[in-house]
């Protein structure tokens, strides 16, 4: 398989760069092909702005979503851009790794989205109409291609449980794994998700890598989490409501998934 992995921590040094070193590793010992996007260290610039686009600007202001789909339809986007777009082409597999800051992903990696996210790449895909709603949440240009979370946190598991103080982590990670890769397209695997890890972290190393080579071997055959298809027949278009005889009376993420 052809892996990427986009990484978010702006030390090499940390537990988490150490992580991602184990992983390429792993993953090429396996045979796979690898490239990384370290994103601290390209010095990724995080905002969407109309630096982004080599046109002239379609209208009078930046416009984030008639800018970009210019520039992306008509080879004009900022270098960095196309050549993200360039290696989620070439990947099997994607792998986001990230230390969870306030509750989501450092900055720098929302940036990534943001910008590499263009319109016509990973949204405005597909026509509208009263049986489809455009080619997304299970379909898109990233169908067809795994994606999955290594998340590292300083909370305890508990903390992120289902009465956890801290919220479920299934809910804290559903705008990033439901909204940011299964919309485009992607099958998204069940996260890695590592806990209290500023706590004895060089006792727990082993263990932790031991965890992450598991899902690493696996994944080209891990079941990918049960997303409900937007065109697939669960949702009223154009509302884009679960039909009312689909997990009747619930409500929340969790309907959003087959059980």
């Amino acid at each position: 398989m052809n892996v990427l992995i986009v990484f978010a921590h702006p030390e090499a040094h940390s537990l988490n760069g150490s992580l991602k070193d184990f992983s390429v590793q792993q993953l090429k010992n396996a045979g796979h092909q690898v490239q990384v996007s370290d994103l601290y260290a390209m010095n990724w610039k995080a905002q969407l702005d109309a630096a982004d686009t080599q046109a002239p600007l379609v209208g009078e202001y930046f416009h984030a979503s008639l800018d970009s789909r210019f520039a992306y339809e008509h080879q004009q986007q900022a270098a960095d851009i196309t050549a993200e777009q360039e290696k989620l082409r070439w990947a099997d597999a994607v792998i986001f790794q990230f230390p969870l800051w306030w509750f989501s992903m450092p900055a720098i990696m929302k940036g990534w989205f943001d910008r590499v996210y263009a319109c016509g790449f990973a949204y405005g895909v597909g026509e509208h109409n009263e049986s489809r709603w455009g080619e997304r949440y299970g379909e898109g240009n990233l169908a067809g291609k795994r994606a999955m979370l290594v998340v590292t946190t300083g909370g305890w598991e508990s903390h992120y449980s289902p009465r956890g103080i801290n919220g479920p982590i299934d809910d804290l990670l559903f705008p990033i794994q439901h909204g940011m890769l299964f919309y485009p397209g992607f099958s998204v695997l069940p996260p890695v998700v590592l806990y209290q890890v500023q706590k004895a972290a060089d006792a727990r190393f082993a263990s932790w890598c031991d965890t992450l080579a598991t899902r690493l071997d696996t994944l080209a055959t891990c079941e990918p989490i049960a997303f409900r298809r937007q065109n697939g027949g669960d949702y009223v278009i154009p509302a884009l409501t679960l039909r009312e005889d689909i997990a009747p009376g619930q409500s929340g993420f969790g309907v959003h998934q087959k059980r």
